[in-house]
């Protein structure tokens, strides 16, 4: 027999302003359960969750919470100026009954020591610090909304793992989407002020309301309704967009075999027009660049973007991202090596920071710079409204003041604003942060229509595997290695995701001698027991494979095979790319543990 659920809302409505935001809400938490709420920006999700966490109160409806039982929630901007320390804050969260060291222990796993005072936090510290306070009771109701935001990599990969091994119920709000079909049971999405309810994970989402929304513009038509073209096209316009990327993930799979196929030159800095032949091919070479503030950044790294690349950069917190970018883009000059950028780039940054908006100004004066009503995107000429359409804002907003737009319809607008300029490289550093997945679908749809070339900063896996054709990763100690593919391409050629940097902490007394300077033997560093393994082995495993895939190869030569056993040419067809995806890796494993047999042994 099911459980009864331990949170409940019943017909829950809200209205802001006049305008109604939620209308009619249901939501149901059973012990255990994993739900993720989803829905546009805007449409009230985190309003909705502040109404289960009893943080605001329902105009109209219901909530029930069964006794004793405990909810804990994350807040996007969570407050700690009340305590003196991070252990303090996280203490708080504690129970009677709570384990009284699980507090030091999930500091100690988000990269905290405790003493940190909340008025010195980083907005990615902060995040981490309310996490462990949400997490250190264990309650039996967690709510979090955007747990993911300002997190790298090795923690979102932790915080996954940490959340699956909890008995709480689970209700999360994110943008991350490899995160929610990690973590997600059951989908809640939040459309037009109600909720419709699916019992499978977000894995199923997209599939579902692509359904649920071509049935509901079927009776429409059914009705002799007919349709308002400018909401509806915010809804079922999404459709098509992702019909559209079939062909796009397409292009995208073709430019990175071509960027693996392709032979890459291995790149003070030095900004001048290259040679003719050169124009618009070119785009950035770097050769040996070094960079050391107390530890290096960068070591001896060389390569070569061409026009229409797509490169991604990947590593933890304090690996050095955002200097490599500035190095590359000729902002920061390095300490050994050289840049030489291309001809004619036209370039355009979108930071972390996000460069603020005029709160006065309107949606239109804020795209247009206040000159005229239209915009220029890739030499053509486009009327402000059709743009605004683009970033899912409707033609009302075009003179609504930017003061009163949410945080996710602000993130929207400047991205919009940054695309608007004309450029040939665009560099994106983290620019899925606070948005939600519709946006996200539109920002992964630019950059696949890119004409120029992208580089881009980003802790989102799904995002990369979606948009790069290769990616550099922060391998430790100043080293950066290239890896053809997305995210997932980079796991299953390096045989592991990113880990967090490891920093070393002082263990010896203040009043010890300085260390001599290691000797050489001291210094070098030798392969592992399963490197030298790999090594070994790798050669006759490409062989191996080889040998399988020229066996697949022989029986799809058949030109009648698919008409007389098509089950038998699909499962061929499985095989060959899962041979040749096995290969490849082989391959790219083999050619890094050699290169780096070679540097130790030189």
């Amino acid at each position: 027999m099911a459980l009864p659920p331990l949170l409940t809302l019943q017909d829950i409505a809200l209205t802001f302003g006049g305008t109604p935001l939620i209308e009619s809400a249901e939501l149901s938490v059973s012990p255990g359960e994993r739900a993720c709420l989803v829905g546009r920006n805007g449409s009230g999700k985190s309003t909705l969750l502040k109404i289960a966490a009893g943080q605001i109160e329902a105009d109209r409806g219901k909530r029930f919470v069964q006794p004793g039982a405990t909810v804990r929630y994350l807040a996007q901007e969570p407050d700690l100026t009340a305590y003196p320390s991070t252990l303090a804050y996280v203490e708080a969260g504690l129970g009677p009954g709570d384990d009284p060291y699980r507090a030091r222990y999930l500091l100690e796993q988000l990269g905290l020591t405790g003493e940190e005072k909340p008025t010195d936090l980083s907005g990615g510290e902060a995040r981490r610090a309310a996490l462990a306070h949400v997490l250190a009771p264990e309650p039996d109701i967690l709510l979090l909304d955007e747990p993911t935001n300002h997190l790298d990599l090795p923690v979102i990969e932790w915080l996954e793992g940490e959340l699956k091994s909890l008995r709480s119920a689970l209700v999360l709000i994110s943008h991350d989407r490899r995160f929610l079909e990690s973590l997600s049971q059951a989908t809640v999405w939040l459309d037009r002020g109600r909720t419709r309810r699916m019992d499978r994970g977000f894995a199923h989402f997209e599939e579902w309301r692509d359904q649920v929304l071509e049935q509901e513009e079927a009776e429409h038509h059914k009705l002799g309704r007919k349709l308002v073209a400018e909401a509806d096209w915010l809804r079922y316009g999404v459709t098509a967009r992702r019909k559209r990327n079939v062909r796009r993930l397409g292009n995208l799979h073709a430019m990175r075999q071509q960027f693996r196929d392709r032979n890459r030159a291995v790149g003070k800095v030095n900004i001048s027009l290259a040679e003719a032949e050169q124009s618009g091919t070119l785009v950035v070479e770097a050769e040996g660049i070094s960079k050391a503030y107390e530890r290096p950044i960068v070591t001896n790294l060389s390569l070569r973007v061409l026009r229409g690349d797509r490169l991604g950069i990947i590593g933890p917190n304090g690996a050095g991202k955002t200097t490599l970018i500035n190095m590359l883009t000729g902002v920061l000059e390095p300490d050994e090596g050289r840049v030489r950028l291309g001809s004619n780039l036209q370039m355009v940054t979108l930071d972390q920071r996000r460069a603020s908006l005029d709160p006065t100004a309107t949606v239109a004066e804020t795209l247009t710079g206040g000159r005229g009503d239209t915009v220029t995107i890739g030499g053509q000429t486009k009327h402000v409204i059709g743009y605004m359409k683009d970033f899912l804002f409707s033609p009302e907003q075009a003179r609504t003041p930017v003061g009163v737009l949410s945080g996710g319809e602000r993130n929207r607008l400047m991205l919009a604003r940054a695309l608007a300029q004309p450029s040939n490289l665009l560099v994106l550093d983290e620019p899925t942060n606070d948005l939600d997945l519709e946006t996200l679908d539109l920002l992964e749809e630019m950059i696949q229509d890119y004409s120029g070339t992208v580089i881009l900063v980003s802790h989102d896996r799904d995002f990369l595997d979606r948009t790069v054709s290769s990616v550099l990763v922060s391998e430790g100690e100043g080293r950066w290695l290239e890896y053809a593919g997305g995210y997932t391409d980079m796991v299953s050629q390096r045989g592991r995701g990113v880990q967090a940097r490891v920093v070393e902490k002082e263990t010896k007394p203040k009043s010890a001698d300085k260390p001599t300077a290691a000797t050489p033997a001291q210094n070098k560093r030798k392969l592992s027991f399963n490197e030298q393994h790999d090594l070994k082995t790798l050669p006759k495993r490409m062989e191996e494979l080889t040998a399988k895939i020229d066996k697949v190869q022989q029986i799809l030569a058949d030109p009648e095979l698919y008409a007389r056993d098509p089950a038998r040419f699909q499962k061929a067809m499985d095989a060959l790319t899962q041979l040749q995806t096995e290969l490849h890796a082989a391959e790219e494993r083999w050619l890094e543990l050699e290169m780096l047999r070679e540097e130790l042994e030189g």
